[in-house]
């Protein structure tokens, strides 16, 4: 984020309360100007609509852990939505997930695990069927969320790494969504971060694309880049069958990949 010094030193000699205000102002400024830019980065020149009745974001307005922070986004007429993308404004990857939402898939609810550099606008936008881009934005207060370590060593962040568990929350009944919960362990490395014993930099190495199926149709697809919390765990909507089969796909960016099949209904495994 610009960092204003001249408001600053007027304060110094005007008094801080009388220069507050014009900081505020100057902060909310640059935001938007931010915002203006990674909109174009993402979306080009398609039209972005603010729409608090199409898409929802619930954040924390300050983060308990800024390497933990939870996002959820909801939509009113999951029918109507093609996709999700996740920006955090401020952070070094500023798209912490694009999803693409298949047949089987339920655009209704979708909450993700997120790291949170420094104080920033985050994004949710909706894709609609129709090619629609709508927007909602929330303010969250964090700090050092990008830096803080994956665990007390890199060899011990990356035990257990491509293992992954699965939650149905709700009653499987044929024609109604159900929400599960993923879990996949993996230490997502984004090179800012220092191993606590030897303390050098961990060269980045994070999930770059999750993809869930639901008896073979797909229900979504998942593009992220450092943004992702370590072992990242996401909640999502999908439409059941009287039974059948979930399989998850994961991929990192230096080619493990992990797969694995979990019956439904279930309730853990």
């Amino acid at each position: 984020m610009t960092r204003h010094f001249v408001p600053f030193a007027a304060a110094l000699l005007a008094g801080a309360l009388a220069a507050t205000p014009v900081l505020a102002e100057d902060d909310a400024a640059a935001r938007d100007q931010r915002w203006t830019e990674l909109r174009q980065d993402v979306f080009g020149d398609r039209a972005v609509e603010q729409s608090k009745d199409v898409v929802a974001l619930d954040a924390p307005v300050r983060a308990e852990d800024a390497a933990l922070v939870p996002m959820a986004i909801k939509t009113a007429d999951p029918a109507w939505i093609k996709g999700l993308t996740l920006i955090i404004d401020e952070n070094p990857g500023p798209v912490a997930a694009r999803v693409t939402f298949g047949p089987a898939g339920d655009a209704g609810l979708l909450k993700l695990r997120t790291r949170v550099n420094t104080y920033t606008n985050v994004h949710a936008v909706a894709e609609t069927t129709d090619g629609k881009l709508f927007d909602t934005v929330r303010f969250v207060k964090a700090s050092g969320g990008c830096s803080a370590p994956a665990g007390s060593s890199e060899e011990e962040a990356m035990k257990g790494m491509g293992e992954m568990r699965l939650k149905v929350r709700d009653e499987i009944t044929p024609g109604k969504s159900a929400q599960a919960t993923l879990m996949i362990r993996h230490p997502n490395f984004n090179g800012m971060q220092m191993d606590q014993i030897t303390r050098a930099y961990t060269p980045a190495r994070y999930i770059k694309e999750i993809k869930v199926t639901y008896n073979d149709k797909d229900v979504f697809s998942l593009v992220s880049d450092i943004s992702l919390s370590t072992d990242p765990v996401i909640e999502f909507g999908f439409k059941p069958e009287a039974k059948g089969q979930i399989k998850v796909a994961a991929t990192d960016t230096e080619g493990g990949h992990w797969e694995k099949t979990f019956d439904v209904p279930t309730q853990s495994n």
